[in-house]
């Protein structure tokens, strides 16, 4: 169980791949507009983590190593295929505004990363496991993002959830400040990165005060030592 709950941990906060890895800049930066769209996308890959990792790690065993990374893109490529249709069809809405970045999850470094990193090398539930959390640390990191944006941006939360996503989310929909005339720079790119850098700040900041409070917790008391009787 200890494992399983280091993978947990190492997907949301430890080796996040948005706050830790630094990687998927390019869907990072371009749909987190509003945290509908961060939400969509966040989903969108974890489906494809969380089966291609159950998939490589499937095929670990029968994958030479010369022809690993050709077969990994492929599956990759194919689930990715499958999603772009899936959320066409049934979310076309959010297919139009998200577009061409759910095809690139295929050249998204992470999804990737963790086939090479941990399904090749790891048991199926547990490479599963891994996709499943390091895909909703990635939907928590893209959806974080994009509310901040948001709220600053527009002054709402999750606006158009249920345009986007369907009518069960609309109870996502919050205007949080009517009236408000908004802040075109944080819905702009650099609003992205100025966002971006100051939740790295945050986190940064947050990491060190949580070992400095460790370091200079007091050591736990020793037990007595036992007498035997003589």
């Amino acid at each position: 169980m200890s494992e399983y709950r280091d993978i947990c941990t190492d997907g949301l906060w430890k080796q996040n791949i948005v706050f830790s890895q630094i990687l998927g800049m390019c869907p990072t930066m371009a749909v987190t507009t509003s945290g509908t769209n961060g939400l969509g996308m966040g989903l969108a890959t974890t489906a494809v983590l969380l089966v291609s990792n159950a998939l490589v790690s499937s095929v670990r065993n029968v994958t030479t190593p010369q022809v690993r990374i050709p077969v990994y893109i492929v599956l990759i490529a194919c689930l990715v295929t499958l999603v772009d249709l899936g959320i066409n069809a049934w979310m076309h809405d959010l297919y139009k505004v998200l577009g061409m970045y759910i095809a690139l999850i295929v050249a998204n470094c992470a999804v990737l990363g963790r086939a090479e990193a941990f399904a090749a090398r790891k048991p199926v539930l547990q490479s599963a496991m891994d996709g499943l959390w390091m895909g909703l640390g990635f939907t928590f990191a893209l959806t974080t993002i994009g509310l901040c944006r948001e709220f600053v941006g527009q002054g709402t939360l999750f606006s158009q959830a249920s345009l986007l996503l369907g009518p069960s989310f609309s109870f996502l929909e919050i205007n949080a400040l009517p009236g408000y005339g908004g802040t075109l720079l944080m819905i702009l790119p650099p609003g992205g990165f100025l966002t971006l850098g100051l939740l790295l700040a945050a986190k940064q900041a947050w990491e060190r005060h949580q070992a400095a409070r460790a370091s200079a917790a007091p050591p736990l008391p020793m037990a007595p030592a036992a007498h035997c009787g003589g």
